[in-house]
């Protein structure tokens, strides 16, 4: 249980840091299927809850004016809304980024967190099944000086 423990925390460290970086981590590692969907989803949500209730403040303090070059980019996130920008996120974003983007459409907390929650459980499971149904096949194919 402590083994499994401790191969899981450099896991939920790299998905905090960029998504993908947990499924992969979590094959590296050995882990369960679901203990790295799981800790995954855990990563992923810990940046998010912790920028949606600190991420004003932090905003506020590091940011003198918006220049209006980045405020014209800002309207091109609006057109998707919230659940675009969550969906996105686990993709194309990472998960600081997309945190800080969905606080800047003006959405509420919860809103924030139920979306980001249900992008990176989906996500989570379709990168986390990718990788470790096709990780074998992919080692198969890699010379041996490449392992």
């Amino acid at each position: 249980m402590l083994e499994e423990l401790l191969k899981a925390v450099p896991v939920y460290i790299f998905s905090m840091v960029k998504f993908i970086f947990g499924p992969t981590a979590g094959f590296a590692a050995g882990l369960h299927f679901v203990t790295t969907v799981l800790v995954t989803v855990a990563g992923m949500m810990t940046v998010v809850v912790a920028l949606t209730y600190f991420g004003d403040y932090l905003i506020k303090t590091f940011r003198k004016q918006t220049p209006p070059k980045a405020a014209a980019n800002n309207s091109r996130w609006k057109k998707y809304g919230l659940p675009g920008i969550a969906f996105l996120t686990p993709l194309l974003l990472t998960p600081v980024g997309g945190t800080l983007l969905a606080l800047g459409s003006g959405s509420s907390r919860e809103k924030i967190i139920f979306y980001m929650f249900v992008s990176a459980a989906g996500w989570s499971v379709a990168f986390t099944s990718v990788v470790y149904f096709l990780g074998e096949k992919v080692l198969e194919v890699l010379p041996e000086f490449a392992r």
